[in-house]
């Protein structure tokens, strides 16, 4: 059984995977659009918000800035050590937005989110949050923890995941948020599918 990139170009790639069950490819395909698990902001602390937008739609947009993500230095909560709801440095990762007051009018974007870590970070600085009339500002803290898209939308690893037939077998096409590049969401999508089998054979032996 081999996987082997064919094409890759950004955050897109194709991966032949030889003669793998399709049942096991499937299941692959699946993990990578959402069962990896990537950054997203999941609880904000708004101090300050003039804008005519209401906390609970800033907090929203929020959620939905794709983050970098970086699955070797943290962990999901519930696998932290911490066991706290508010989480630690080792499951979560605290952002400060803070537009200042707008002297003109003008849209507050994702590079104005300040990361406690500069390796967790908006994938684009470009991505419009709020827009503010003269003498309107936001000030609020985020806190982003690994999430899975199974659970929300917003954790969702991968745009695109598609699996064909060609010649040299089967070829799975991944298009990644950018939360991680395509070759780790493919190597963390083959070790959850290794994660889940090796926990169902143990649920089974349970059983027996």
């Amino acid at each position: 059984m081999s996987l082997n990139i064919v094409e890759r170009e950004g955050n897109r790639m194709s991966v032949r995977m030889g003669d793998m069950p399709l049942q096991y490819a499937n299941a692959i395909r699946r993990i990578c659009l959402n069962g990896v698990p990537v950054f997203a902001v999941d609880t904000v602390d708004i101090m300050e918000n003039t804008s005519v937008l209401a906390d609970e739609g800033l907090a929203h947009r929020l959620g939905l800035v794709p983050l970098r993500t970086d699955l070797e230095r943290y962990v999901e909560p519930s696998k932290c050590q911490c066991g706290t709801e508010e989480g630690c440095s080792n499951c979560r990762v605290r952002f400060i937005l803070d537009s200042g007051a707008a002297e003109q009018t003008r849209t507050v974007v994702s590079g104005e989110m300040k990361s406690e870590d500069p390796d967790i970070v908006p994938i684009s600085a470009d991505v419009p949050i709020i827009d503010l009339a003269p003498g309107q500002r936001v000030k609020a803290e985020a806190y982003a923890r690994l999430g899975r898209g199974s659970d929300h939308a917003k954790w969702n690893s991968a745009n695109v995941a598609t699996l064909t037939e060609d010649d040299g077998g089967r070829l799975l096409t991944v298009e990644t948020t950018g939360a991680l590049d395509p070759p780790s969401l493919v190597r963390a999508a083959v070790d959850e599918l290794s994660n889940r089998l090796a926990g169902l054979k143990v649920a089974v032996a349970e059983a027996s």
